[in-house]
């Protein structure tokens, strides 16, 4: 047999030192904690078929990454007193929406848990070694080492940040640390992202802190190749970090692109291809945020790295089948009736293309780092 199911997850602050929280919910019988899961849907994709039980047992909604996380196993007591094993296929959700009421409501209880409790919560292995592999424990220590994340994450506080950033990083020359508020940065954008092509009624505010996220990203990378220049010993090599850095600001900057694009286009109606790419630019944000922090210790690391570079390696060629799905029914929708539709699509399209394929490119040069100094 074979289930689908959907990992819950947000960020207390996107960068404060709460980290990721999952939502598991209580079975319907025996009161364990489980992650939403359902059977799989012959008219539904296994991703959206997750995200409608998230939203049914969890009352919870967001984006769905189609490139699952993983599978985990477990027996599935039958009436008839057999028991059966069920292989269940993850997938992650970025929670955006909690509802206040929901279908099974009255039948189930929710709740967030840090990793290391929800891990503690379930009862199947797999996911248990699934949940725990989520997020590294080295990208919760790093938010916690440096208030440089914290502050990045507040656009208001951005001024008062810089100026201490830029006061202390030339003499210290701390990559690792810039590497770190930029990988937050980019995660923040991914999030409006996601809301943006909800087609909610705030588009203009979530096109404005994508817009804000970037240039925040932009002082990063600014300081960072200053600081290049300035900084007799580096870490790495210096071509290796400059190119690092240029590859994680194009991801922000295709991000701004994708905005501005809608925005100038009015586009207020997303396709599910569309809303498919941009839960996996998500999700590669997420997973590029529990990469960087990890070049602390290449050589302790290497194989995680490897691990994440690969899976951002998998979203980037899923992201190219469903743009070319995407493009595909635009052309059969549009193509003969309404050509200027089928324009504006195709470039919305060609931006949230673009933004994973810069997540690839970050992708190879953390897999560059590796091989040099693993």
């Amino acid at each position: 047999m074979r289930q689908i199911a959907a990992l819950p997850y947000r960020f207390e602050d996107v960068a404060a030192d709460a980290g990721v929280r999952v939502m598991l919910v209580t079975s319907r019988e025996t009161k364990r904690w489980v992650i939403p899961k359902g059977n799989l849907s012959a008219s539904m994709l296994p991703h959206l078929a997750a995200a409608r039980e998230a939203e049914e047992e969890a009352g919870v909604a967001g984006a769905a990454c189609p490139t699952p996380l993983g599978s985990y196993r477990y027996r599935k007591k039958r009436g008839n007193g057999a028991s059966l094993m069920v292989d269940v296929d993850v997938f992650p959700l970025a929670v955006t929406r909690e509802m206040p009421a929901w279908k099974e409501q009255h039948q189930r209880e929710r709740r967030w848990f840090t990793l290391a409790e929800a891990a503690d919560a379930v009862d199947e292995p797999d996911l248990r070694d699934l949940i725990q592999s989520f997020a590294a424990s080295e990208f919760r220590a790093a938010t916690q080492r440096t208030s440089v994340l914290g502050a990045v994450a507040h656009h208001t506080r951005i001024g008062s940040m810089f100026a201490w950033f830029q006061r202390l990083l030339p003499q210290s020359g701390n990559f690792f640390d810039m590497f770190e508020a930029h990988a937050t940065t980019v995660l923040a954008a991914s999030d409006a992202m996601a809301r943006l092509l909800e087609e909610g009624s705030s588009s203009a505010d979530h096109i404005r802190e994508i817009n804000e996220r970037e240039n925040d990203a932009d002082e990063i990378t600014r300081t960072v190749l200053q600081t290049v220049r300035k900084t007799f010993l580096t870490p790495f090599d210096r071509g290796a970090i400059t190119s690092l850095i240029g590859a994680m600001d194009d991801t922000v900057d295709e991000m701004q692109a994708a905005a501005n694009a809608i925005s100038i286009y009015e586009v207020k109606t997303f396709a599910p291809e569309m809303r498919d790419m941009a839960a996996i630019i998500v999700d590669a944000a997420r997973v590029m945020a529990e990469a960087v922090p990890l070049l602390r210790d290449v050589g302790r690391n290497g194989a995680r790295l490897h691990e994440l570079t690969e899976r951002l390696v998998r979203m980037e060629a899923h992201a190219d089948e469903i743009h070319a799905a995407g493009l595909r029914r635009a052309l059969r929708d549009h193509g003969a009736t309404d050509t200027l539709r089928f324009v504006v699509e195709r470039e919305v399209y060609k931006h949230l293309e673009r933004i994973v394929d810069a997540f690839e490119d970050a992708a190879n040069e953390i897999d560059g780092i590796v091989i040099d100094h693993s």
